[in-house]
């Protein structure tokens, strides 16, 4: 059989290109069922002995965690194995203390004195507490509790973010497949330039994109067998539905049978083919069934350039999937197994302090030195009113995207974001935006980032050039919400 592909995903730290993805343990215990640990774990075996040495797990993944440590435990000095994690906090804020926990509860389960790769995933961009638990991670990656930092789940703009504000992250881990496009774009053009790789899942879109459903009809949506199948159903059906998909297969199928290769093998190539790719996440049901020479097969062959016209032509029938990486998480249509995010979240408090006043009129505090210090606040609500203060990229003491118009744009947005979900509102209800740009070649890339948060809303702008109190700041926003019906306080 062919060598599995490896590549370094940070200095020092080599991967296999294909990862077992353990998600589907969680699945596997559904309805209270329960995994024998050491039996599940010997069913690693077969793909550290192809290869497959890489692990993709989360805290969430059921007993994942465990039946990877319990792996580990079983290696004569533990080594030879990649395991990466995730941490995916309830949303709120996080303290430097439950963040240790976290990352010393994977420790204990994975039986190891570092995590490899620890990823992390952010519920609400508008809650800033999601940089203060990776500010936080940092500080244990600078203490060896952490060798690796990576993200889930990311959008471009926040992404963009994290690397321009010091923090360490080797990959965003993404779906990614010929059904979903979206990190093909703009999510790709950022990783190549800031040398962050993308880690893909979902490339056989819970099995979809397989011989198994060539030719098939539809299946009843309201009786699939796993939670990826009714996840990844979401997404075909909002790709184009099941006679899109039949297209697909068919041109995966005539390329698979000019290299002697499966529907999903193709799949997964043609996503491991794409420059911003680190590897692809495969997922296995330990235990159950094992894909071991299937996947070896992955990397047997290549793809050129008449198999990329075969399946361009397929690709060119379908819808693409809207918004950004990892948007599926945040709004509709949330394009989850359960179809909202009632199996992952339980409520969104407000992310920032609110104070309420005898005189009717409701405060959000952000919580910078500058608000106690000058005497404001973030946004004021009066009525059905929502006013937000002049905003910089300021989080607590620090300058985010710094020396980034754009990543700046982005994070004043979203604090401005923040402090309206805070009183009530989102950002539908903005009537008017002033933006302040120190600099006046800075314009078009502030510009275009309220574009892309604003381009549905479309509230008044203005756009000034303006000295700014701080050099490091490049732009200020302030902006006012009226708060629709479904808002407003009943009439009396």
């Amino acid at each position: 059989m062919t060598p599995v592909e490896r590549t370094e995903l940070a200095p020092g730290f080599s991967i296999a290109r294909a990862l077992t993805g353990l998600w589907q343990i969680a699945d596997l215990e559904r309805d209270g069922r329960t995994l024998d640990p050491a039996a599940t774990a010997r069913a690693m075996a077969p793909y550290v002995a192809a290869g497959f040495t890489t692990f993709d797990m989360a805290d969430h993944y059921g007993s994942a965690e465990v039946v990877a440590g319990t792996y580990r435990q079983s290696l004569d000095d533990g080594a030879g194995v990649q395991l990466l994690t995730k941490w995916v906090p309830k949303p709120g804020p996080v303290t430097r203390a439950t963040v240790r926990e976290a990352v010393e509860r994977a420790l204990d389960r994975l039986n190891g004195a570092t995590i490899d790769l620890m990823q992390f995933h952010a519920w609400n961009y508008a809650d800033p507490s999601w940089l203060d638990a990776l500010f936080f991670l940092q500080e244990l990656k600078g203490e060896g509790l952490v060798r690796h930092l990576g993200l889930t789940n990311f959008d471009t703009a926040h992404l963009r973010i994290v690397v321009t504000s010091g923090i360490e992250v080797v990959s965003n881990q993404v779906s990614f497949s010929l059904l979903d496009r979206r990190a093909a774009g703009r999510m790709s053009s950022l990783c190549l330039t800031s040398g962050v790789r993308l880690l893909a899942y979902g490339t056989v879109a819970g099995g979809f994109l397989s011989d198994r459903w060539l030719g098939e009809p539809e299946p009843d949506w309201d009786a699939l067998e796993t939670w990826s199948q009714m996840k990844y159903g979401r997404f075909l059906r909002q790709a184009g539905g099941w006679d899109a998909l039949q297209g697909v297969l068919r041109a995966a199928a005539a390329v698979g049978r000019r290299h002697g290769v499966s529907v999903a093998n193709v799949a997964s190539r043609w996503v491991l083919e794409s420059p911003a790719v680190a590897g692809v996440i495969l997922g296995a049901r330990l235990g159950v069934s094992a894909h071991v020479e299937e996947n070896q097969r992955l990397f047997a062959f290549a793809l050129d350039a008449d198999d990329h016209a075969i399946l361009d032509a397929a690709l060119a029938a379908l819808t693409p999937i809207p918004g950004d990486c990892g948007d599926e998480y945040r709004k509709p249509p949330f394009l989850t197994a359960s179809g909202d995010l009632s199996h992952h979240v339980e409520s969104f408090p407000p992310p920032f302090t609110v104070r309420e006043r005898s005189d009717g009129r409701r405060l959000a505090l952000s919580g910078t030195s500058w608000e106690t210090t000058y005497g404001y606040s973030r946004a004021v609500r009066t009525g059905s009113r929502i006013l937000v203060s002049g905003t910089t990229a300021t989080h607590r003491d620090r300058v985010m995207g710094r020396g980034d118009p754009a990543a700046q744009a982005h994070f004043v947005i979203d604090k401005l974001e923040g402090a309206i979900q805070s009183l009530g509102g989102t950002l539908d209800d903005v009537v008017r935006t002033r933006v302040y740009v120190a600099r006046m070649e800075d314009w078009e890339p502030v510009a275009r980032a309220h574009g892309e948060r604003f381009g549905a809303v479309l509230p008044a702008n203005t756009l000034v050039r303006a000295d700014l109190v701080g050099e490091e700041y490049l732009v200020e926003m302030e902006a006012e919400a009226e708060l629709g019906r479904s808002h407003a306080p009943s009439p009396t």
